[in-house]
């Protein structure tokens, strides 16, 4: 059971607040690069950790990311021009460069001195494997961009999506290391992942539906390791990683492209959930991209022109109840994203988490819980967060046969590693 004020603390993010200095040390996925495809094309608006902001790409190619709204008369800089290195205003013509510096003011004498003593707010931005970045944090603090699989391999290679939920990011980030779900929420759904007809990893999956958890801290957050009963020799073990301060991976299903989230605070009470999924040794199939976009899976389909998902609170995620019956869903609801969407976002935008009752099933979630509470006081205290070294982030999620009374942690060794010998998914 979590306190009224853990929670608070948990779920609050805007600036000033503890939990949101704790994640403004860390870099964010703010947009994908295609919505900035050109020099000078149209800026689009971002809002993270409670800040509305303005994203564009100026003459050169450089990326700003700055306060939507002009510092003369608050006019929203949405309705602006991208034009000459500068995004300006369209009431006045005040104009910003990528750091916030005035660099036009057409409405003050030419005389005036006036632009140099204004700016606006800004953020550093840097781009990889189709993501721009951004940097909320001390300047003096600011770490390497992280250095996880997904970001590493050719485009070919990789696929990414992003969706609005209407829930504070942590109450969706509980689901992606909540293992024990898998073998009843997604029972039905986990085959449009793409699993291979001649992996078990399904049929293990139903045959035991409470796994036992271990939970091990690392220096990127949690190393969580979800146990079935296999067979009388073996223990079928799903191994993922919570990586600080909002990703999570999803062990892998034999054949199935790889997989994986970032929980991202929009406000208190709305997050992006960035899905990316990628192959190591190949490129993405047109099938298996053909079945990302229709929503299949961990990706979602969305209403053209924006990130608002077609199935939604205000269809009730279009369930169908024939479908339900028949078991190709449990919950009646198409594609294991949104399947987690729709029982996330039940509960509340904050849910009441004084009032839950948690079980063995749920160890992982209550260490993850427990470690963001403890960077809050590491950063109070000056101390260093985990996960901010580029390098910890290089490490994968497994699903793996392992004899029993094995540890999973040294059984998997090598499954865990990144760019390590290929090892065979189960």
């Amino acid at each position: 059971m979590l306190s009224y004020q853990d929670n608070k603390t948990l779920t609050r993010t805007g600036a000033g607040t503890p939990m949101g200095e704790v994640l403004r040390r860390y870099w964010i996925p703010a947009l994908m690069s295609e919505e900035l495809p050109h020099p000078d094309c149209p800026q689009v608006r971002v809002k993270l950790l409670g800040e509305e902001l303005i994203a564009f790409r100026d003459t050169s190619g450089r990326v700003g990311l700055v306060d939507e709204y002009c510092p003369h008369r608050r006019v929203s800089l949405f309705y602006g021009r991208n034009e000459g290195c500068g995004i300006r205003c369209a009431y006045h013509g005040w104009k910003f460069d990528v750091d916030g510096k005035c660099v036009d003011l057409p409405s003050e004498p030419t005389e005036s001195n006036f632009k140099s003593k204004i700016r606006i707010k800004s953020y550093p931005t840097e781009e990889r494997g189709g993501v721009i970045w951004a940097y909320m944090g001390q300047p003096d603090l600011k770490p390497e961009l992280p250095e996880q699989e997904w970001m590493l391999v050719a485009d070919s290679q990789r696929y990414i999506s992003k969706k609005i939920q209407e829930c504070n990011y942590f109450q969706a980030l509980e689901g992606g290391i909540d293992s024990s779900h898998v073998s009843i929420l997604h029972s039905g759904s986990v085959a449009n992942l793409g699993v291979s007809r001649k992996s078990s990893s399904t049929t293990l999956l139903a045959r035991d539906t409470a796994p036992r958890f271990e939970v091990m801290e690392t220096d990127y957050g949690l190393l969580i390791g979800a146990r079935r009963d296999a067979d009388a020799d073996n223990y079928y073990w799903r191994i993922t990683q919570f990586i600080m301060p909002w990703y999570t991976m999803i062990p892998p299903f034999g054949g199935a492209p790889r997989g994986g989230h970032a929980w991202v605070p929009m406000d208190d009470e709305h997050c992006w959930v960035w899905s990316w999924s990628w192959t190591p040794g190949r490129d993405l199939t047109q099938e298996e991209i053909d079945q990302m976009a229709a929503g299949a899976g961990i990706h979602a389909k969305l209403i053209p022109g924006t990130f608002r998902t077609v199935a939604n609170q205000q269809n009730d995620f279009l369930i169908d109840r024939d479908m339900q019956k028949r078991g190709e869903s449990f919950a009646g609801i198409f594609g294991v994203g949104m399947e987690d969407h729709a029982v996330q976002v039940s509960a509340g935008a904050i849910a009441e988490r004084s009032l839950e009752r948690l079980g063995t099933s749920d160890t992982a979630i209550i260490k993850a819980r427990r470690r963001l509470l403890d960077a809050v006081r590491l950063n109070e205290k000056g101390g260093a967060v985990p996960a901010l070294d580029a390098e910890s982030h290089r490490v994968r999620a497994a699903s793996v046969l392992l004899p029993k009374g094995m540890p999973f942690h040294e059984g998997a060794k090598d499954a865990l590693k990144l760019m390590e010998k290929d090892f065979e998914a189960v």
